[in-house]
């Protein structure tokens, strides 16, 4: 039977630990982009090689995200999270130290095991706080991700042009260590915690049918979209994930709880973040790529890898402005109308860039419009969740969410990779009407997030009533192990 206690002392101190794990893992992951022309020439490895730094973490955190909320819920979240964070670490030093391009991919690999530190994060936050502060402090921690995401870019920049590729995972094993040390030391013991068995058959089955398709979009632009290999993984991740539901839904203790993930306001909330991921992924590939191109292609800048980063720190800081702000919308009128707005502005920066991006001041301006409306959406998604299911599960519904953020974002990656190169003109760079078309179809996916959130159910007079509600989970021919809530 599952146990809540009222929440302690230290809620400061909490909310600190956790933005200091959530602040390294979202700098880890967009560190890496600007150093990726210089690791490839270092480790002799080809352009297209070098991108398993990116889809090999990417997949691993799809894989483990939702695994390590699910465990958190079961074992305790803080012993979770230290497990997160120590093979965040593990793999920052492998990469650090790898001699070759194999190595370097292996350390990222076993840094997506990291993905796990926002679920439980999220979770913990609900467990400790107040109902009170919840929706703000979730706020500050979405906030803090975008606003990771920003310094990651500059960061990597900065070594990448004056030192070397190598500082940038060093850099992210001591923030690891760090974090480590705060989350064993700092944080009190798991207040929500639930028994049961490990799914090992849930967690293999989803973790080949999120990896297969995954591989297939990374790939895809390399092998080509109607190439066998591309259409056959993407065949079999549906059908995998597809049997992975049926044995989720027949299994007494399941890695998923599978009606969860089906409540109206989940399953929509989880669509929505689709379709965000999609325009948010859009900026930071888009945005960079845009800034360092050539000036002869009569829309780039020119600028290093640093001064990119750069050109995208202040809309990160701006995410963390609207992050709170998101929070105290949440508190006030629901998540719902958050994630509209946000999904709103969004389209609208979105939009613009499609009209008009061959100026420091037309992308400076616009992606501050962009990022401002990705930071209240990215706080309502987690808010939205976080209402709609009982405590015990905040873990692995809060992971699905993750996991379809991310590969959202991947899909949207490969998109705007796609959109891009078939627009490629003399000398293979693509021409500016190609990133206008990737604008315009990011702005859309903004677009089709408002229409999903206007079918999201609830406001500030049902808020938690999901939460509260009874949940009747027997699969066929099996008996309950969790009953009423």
């Amino acid at each position: 039977m599952t146990t809540h206690i009222a929440p302690g002392p230290g809620a400061g101190r909490t909310i600190a630990v956790i933005a200091s794990a959530t602040l390294a893992f979202a700098a880890a992951q967009t560190a890496v982009v600007p150093s990726l022309g210089a690791m490839a020439r270092t480790l002799g490895a080809s352009a297209v090689d070098v991108t398993w730094t990116l889809s090999g973490h990417l997949i691993a955190a799809a894989i483990f995200t939702p695994l390590m909320g699910r465990l958190g819920d079961m074992f305790g979240k803080r012993r979770l999270l230290t497990l997160a964070l120590l093979c965040f670490t593990v793999g920052a030093v492998v990469s650090a130290a790898g001699p070759d391009l194999p190595s370097v991919v292996a350390g990222r690999i076993i840094q997506g095991v990291g993905g796990g530190i926002f679920p439980l994060g999220f979770a913990i936050l609900r467990d400790e706080l107040p109902p009170r502060r919840v929706a703000g402090s979730i706020g500050l921690l979405a906030a803090l991700s975008g606003l990771g995401a920003g310094l990651g870019l500059v960061i990597g920049g900065v070594l990448t042009d004056h030192a070397s590729y190598r500082w940038i995972f060093w850099l992210g094993a001591g923030a690891g260590t760090l974090s480590t040390v705060a989350v064993r030391f700092l944080l009190p013991r798991s207040r929500v915690a639930g028994g049961g068995r490990v799914d090992v058959l849930g967690a293999a089955v989803l973790g080949l049918g999120l990896a297969a398709p995954l591989v297939a979009i990374s790939q895809g632009n390399r092998w080509g979209w109607g190439d066998a290999r591309t259409v056959g993984l993407l065949a079999v991740g549906a059908l995998t994930l597809a049997s992975w539901v049926r044995i989720e839904r027949r299994t007494a203790d399941p890695l998923v709880h599978i009606p969860t993930l089906a409540r109206l306001t989940v399953l929509l909330t989880n669509v929505a973040t689709v379709f965000i991921a999609l325009g948010m992924f859009g900026a930071f590939v888009l945005l960079p790529q845009l800034a360092q191109a050539s000036p002869t292609t009569a829309y780039g800048l020119g600028v290093t890898a640093t001064g990119a980063g750069l050109l995208l720190l202040p809309g990160s800081l701006v995410m963390l402005l609207t992050g709170p702000l998101a929070g105290a919308l949440s508190r006030r009128y629901g998540a719902k109308g958050a994630l509209i707005l946000g999904a709103l502005v969004t389209a609208v920066g979105l939009f613009a860039l499609a009209r008009d991006f061959d100026s420091r001041a037309a992308l400076l301006g616009y992606s501050l419009i962009v990022f401002a409306g990705i930071g209240l959406a990215q706080v309502a998604m987690p808010n939205l969740v976080i209402e709609a299911v009982p405590p015990d599960r905040t873990g692995q519904a809060i992971g699905v969410n993750t996991l379809v953020r991310s590969v959202g974002s991947s899909l949207d990656a490969q998109v705007a990779a796609t959109i891009t190169a078939a627009s490629a003109v003399s000398g293979g760079l693509p021409a500016a009407s190609g990133y206008a078309r990737a604008f315009l179809v990011a702005g859309l996916a903004s677009l089709a997030a408002v229409l999903v959130g206007v079918l999201i159910p609830g406001g500030p007079g049902n808020r938690h009533r999901a939460a509260e509600a009874p949940v009747v989970d027997a699969p066929a021919g099996l008996p309950s192990r969790d009953g009423p809530r």
